[in-house]
């Protein structure tokens, strides 16, 4: 009986340890399967946010900081270098802030400075986004903004007879006496003037090298303020009027959420590699969409960024 006994007890420990044994090796394999799995998903495409400033002064902001001439030859020396450091980025694309439907146009400019017959213009697009599309053998660019001036572009989401006004934070504020509401320029920026058109410009008193200028445009804390500036912006109104609520939600969000949807139309592979060349105003919101989209990998370009060279 005792003989039966211990047999049936090494029979049981034999068994237990088969099936530790078995399970073991399910668990290594479900393991490995997980981790190949996550392997899968985290593989993603890149995308680096370059914030800029309009380097051509096209005087399109509420307030437009003055850029000196960058075909001056200091300045060439000073983007050359900063293409030059960008280009350890590796970019498989080049996004540009240009409407997306100028896309042909802009593409026949980048050819024909492909071929030397295109001279390049002070504008960011140009001086930084053709040169290293260049350098980097690419055979096109790609424009992914969403800009309407919608008096002489109605797209179809407002009517023709929209009240322009429901969307107008600058002169409610003017009216209501909310004007601190709204952006301000910055003496300590700069000298802060104005054309006869209304346009108002801050000139810079110091000179800034190129490097040094994106390097305090990319800066955490500094896409953070401006994005402040926009909440501030959405405050404009009384009762049950919003007009800085409107034009934050239904123009500014809306113009960058399309961004995001134009960079994700271009994205073909986990191995894209997009840099995207655009003012620096509209990073905060367009990094969010993509990082909470879950779909890329977002790249600083302060790493890139240093003085050296300089």
């Amino acid at each position: 009986m005792k003989t039966l006994v211990k047999y049936k007890f090494y029979l049981m420990t034999l068994l237990a340890a088969v099936l530790f044994t078995v399970g073991t090796t399910k668990s290594d394999d479900q393991t490995n399967l997980s981790t190949e799995d996550v392997t899968q998903i985290t593989k993603k495409p890149t995308i680096m946010i370059l914030g800029s400033k309009h380097l051509a002064n096209p005087g399109m902001d509420r307030f437009n900081t003055k850029m000196d001439d960058v075909l001056a030859p200091k300045r060439q020396r000073e983007i050359k270098q900063l293409v030059e450091q960008l280009k350890a980025f590796s970019p498989t694309k080049i996004a540009l802030e240009v409407d997306f439907s100028r896309n042909a146009e802009i593409n026949a400019e980048y050819q024909g400075y492909l071929k030397g017959t295109y001279q390049l213009t002070r504008g960011e697009g140009d001086q930084i986004g053709y040169r290293l599309a260049k350098q980097l053998g690419h055979s096109k660019v790609y424009c992914i903004d969403y800009f309407r001036n919608y008096s002489q572009e109605p797209d179809g989401f407002f009517p023709e007879d929209f009240d322009w006004d429901l969307v107008n934070p600058d002169k409610f504020a003017k009216v209501h006496n909310q004007e601190h509401l709204m952006e301000q320029p910055s003496a300590v920026e700069g000298k802060v003037t104005q054309d006869a058109d209304g346009t108002t410009w801050i000139e810079p008193e110091k000179y800034e090298p190129i490097i040094d200028m994106y390097r305090r445009l990319n800066q955490p804390e500094g896409r953070r303020a401006d994005h402040q500036e926009y909440l501030r912006i959405a405050r404009v109104g009384l009762g049950d009027q919003y007009p800085g609520a409107n034009w934050v939600g239904h123009l500014w969000y809306t113009r960058n959420l399309k961004i995001f949807v134009n960079l994700t139309r271009i994205t073909e592979s986990d191995d894209d590699r997009i840099l995207l060349i655009i003012g620096a105003g509209h990073t905060f919101l367009v990094q969010q969409f993509l990082e909470d989209s879950g779909d890329y990998i977002i790249e600083s370009p302060l790493k890139y960024l240093d003085n050296k060279g300089m």
